[in-house]
């Protein structure tokens, strides 16, 4: 995990790779067109927001979550969820990660209501009987948005989803993390989040395994793409059915054949094998938006 800078406040941000985001041929829907794939992935660069999806009369509904989680997101979901019944609703998750703090507090808020959540890109389409919704399963969990994944109490990742993982580190020394300074105040509000987060981790349901990954990836690599085995371990697949968290009829998710990253904890099963190669990631400081909402000196901010 790495974190950015926010411009409003001194703080802490988990910064992901800006990956692009397409849905692969013979889905249920695509993205349709080059525009429309542009236009997610500028959305994966904006504050998070949610938006109530429905595809009656074929199936319910589910919440799409995109986007960067900042120090507002926490109360605009509540401002979200208001008046609406969302007792055991799906979330679906397209983000590259955002503030650690107010991550956490959002992924107890999912937990509350016992939410599912998956990985997947919203994607709607005009049809005769008008707009249509359904769901990419080639989208992107990165940094912080892996912890809101963890926050389901029924967790589905698409095996063509990308679920990325990467150190917690000081935005403005990220640049150059080995050659900047660092007080005793700086290391005290690292561990603290991490005390924070493994707390949170635990409390999900996730693993020791996860917050291990997490941790050992520096600043100066890429964000290491988590793989079937590893999300197991970690804990963050609970079931390989996505109508586990599509309970309707008619499933709105596409399946597409499945990418391998590398795995980092291999067992001794596989030692000594050939392993693929992980996949690159491409690092950006244009998650480092402005996120306004109040902020105190040290409350760091996680991607």
């Amino acid at each position: 995990m790495r974190f950015v800078r926010s411009l409003k406040f001194r703080g802490w941000a988990l910064l992901g790779a800006t990956a692009f985001c397409v849905a692969l041929p013979g889905a249920v829907t695509t993205l349709g067109n080059s525009a429309h794939a542009g236009g997610t992935l500028e959305e994966r660069k904006q504050p998070m927001h949610f938006k109530w999806n429905a595809c009656q009369p074929d199936c319910g509904g589910w919440v799409s979550a995109v986007g960067i989680v900042t120090s507002d997101s926490p109360k605009e979901f509540d401002e979200f969820a208001r008046d609406r019944q969302l007792a055991g609703v799906t979330i679906v998750l397209d983000s590259s990660g955002g503030s650690v703090n107010d991550s956490i507090a959002l992924g107890r808020r999912f937990r509350s209501l016992g939410a599912l959540t998956t990985v997947g890109a919203t994607v709607r389409k005009q049809t005769p009987q008008g707009e249509r919704a359904s769901v990419a399963p080639e989208a992107y969990c990165e940094s912080m948005c892996v912890f809101l994944l963890l926050s389901g109490k029924t967790r589905y990742v698409p095996p063509v989803a990308h679920v990325r993982v990467h150190q917690i580190w000081m935005g403005d020394r990220a640049d150059d993390a080995k050659g900047a300074s660092y007080t005793a105040q700086d290391l005290m509000i690292v561990q603290r989040d991490i005390g924070r987060l493994t707390k949170y981790t635990f409390d999900m349901g996730g693993t020791g395994d996860l917050l291990s990954l997490a941790l050992s990836v520096p600043p100066w690599e890429d964000l290491h793409e988590m793989s079937r085995g590893e999300l197991r371990l970690a804990n963050l697949v609970t079931t390989d059915a996505m109508a586990d968290v599509f309970p309707q009829d008619n499933v709105p998710m596409a399946e597409a054949k499945p990418a391998k990253p590398q795995d980092r904890f291999v067992s001794s099963a596989v030692e000594g094998e050939a392993q693929p190669q992980p996949a690159k990631s491409t690092k950006t400081a244009e998650a480092a938006v402005p996120t306004g909402g109040a902020a105190t000196l040290t409350q760091p901010q996680q991607k």
